[in-house]
């Protein structure tokens, strides 16, 4: 933190002691490391926090070097896994000032999740996604950095990809023009969102034995079959980049965690459609719309009402910064958003299970309806052929 302020600072020429106030937003875990509180008690259930409300600190008490008379604040923790960031997305985003169902999603490690409107109130929960959308946990995964494969394509005849490289202006059909190294987290939503829409994979997330193309093969070291994105003459890592069940399962469980919390919220308020959603972060910038839509990551809804905002809760921490007003209502608005704890809803496991599947088991998807009647069945088409061949002879 002090490297940051000092950073902040001398890009500002200023001193780090001019600085007379700051604004905190973090998780809860380092919330009560920063403020000095045994964060051991969150990561057990029930997830109590020691503190809640916002707080105004002494920097110097906890050790952040700006003015020594000056002071931080840190806004309101939710829930043991709903911190002062989330509070810092609910003040920036406002849902609870919104005529539409607003579903916002929050995804890191943790995707922190608000649903509201102004007539309903507004729920929060958290969700276990992994680190698999944030590139860990993927056999080829890596952080969003200079070489990272961000964006995919497939085409739905040739089964080739096409790709966008995280520091190249273009997209690319050889990646050995881009020196491609892994792939990051936007990069395995949308090679898993275009092998299921190019029939690659099913609705299950199997490999479909029947895809005509080579990049589909055998793992030479488990036999498990995987989908090469490029081969090692292509990349600069001297290793083919591919992607495996593996990588499409730890995809699913992140996805169908996001959509169950959402659908357990949904219940919970007894809304049947959403009208906005809203993905926030960092990472949640660089999604593609479409992608998140046709592998389920949330319910139906149309493409001009899905945003990405970046940073919210940076956002949220500025505005509470420079509004002593707006300070007072996220401390107000935190206190009024009700918290849900998945872990007891009996029916979540079996909501999780049903959003597993691509984009979902039973719920149905209008806006991508015209998508989803056009993904290829190849063993149907091999079968076809076959016979006609047959016929033929």
């Amino acid at each position: 933190l002090n490297g940051i302020v000092a950073e902040l600072a001398e890009e500002h020429n200023i001193e780090s002691d001019d600085i007379l106030e700051t604004v905190l937003v973090c998780n809860t875990a380092m919330h009560h490391i920063l403020l000095k509180l045994n964060p051991e008690h969150v990561g057990v259930a029930p997830f109590p926090t020691a503190m809640s409300p916002a707080v105004n600190y002494k920097a110097r008490d906890v050790g952040i070097k700006i003015n020594i008379s000056g002071f931080i604040h840190i806004l309101a923790n939710e829930a043991g896994f709903v911190g002062a960031d989330n509070c810092g997305v609910l003040i920036m985003e406002e849902p609870y000032n919104s005529e539409e169902v607003t579903l916002i999603i929050d995804i890191g490690t943790n995707g922190e999740l608000l649903l509201g409107s102004k007539k309903l109130g507004v729920v929060s929960c958290s969700v276990a996604t992994g680190p698999a959308l944030e590139g860990a946990q993927i056999k080829f995964g890596m952080r969003a950095a200079p070489g990272a494969i961000e964006k995919v394509e497939i085409d739905v005849e040739t089964l080739e990809p096409r790709y966008k490289v995280i520091g190249k202006a273009d997209w690319h059909t050889h990646i050995e023009e881009v020196d491609a190294k892994g792939i990051c987290g936007s990069g395995i939503i949308d090679v898993v969102a275009e092998m299921f829409r190019t029939g690659i994979i099913d609705k299950s997330g199997r490999f479909s034995k029947h895809a005509p193309t080579e990049r589909l093969r055998k793992d030479p070291d488990n036999s498990m079959t995987e989908y090469v994105l490029a081969y090692k003459n292509e990349t600069s890592i001297g290793k083919d980049i591919v992607i495996t069940q593996g990588d499409v399962r730890a995809i699913q469980l992140a996805v169908g965690s996001i959509y169950a919390g959402a659908e357990i919220m949904m219940q919970k308020l007894k809304v049947k459609k959403l009208d906005k959603v809203v993905l926030a972060g960092a990472f949640g910038s660089h999604l593609s719309q479409f992608s998140c839509l046709i592998m389920g990551m949330f319910h139906d809804c149309d493409f001009s009402k899905i945003m990405s905002v970046g940073n919210a809760a940076g956002d949220g921490a500025r505005l509470v910064l420079v509004n002593k007003e707006k300070r007072a209502e996220a401390d107000k608005m935190a206190r009024e958003v009700e918290y849900i704890e998945l872990t007891v809803f009996k029916e979540f496991e079996r909501v999780f299970m049903e959003a597993m599947q691509f984009p979902h088991m039973t719920h149905k998807f209008p806006t991508i309806q015209h998508v989803l009647d056009e993904i290829p069945n190849w063993k149907k088409i091999a079968k076809e052929k076959k016979e006609a061949a047959e016929t033929a002879t």
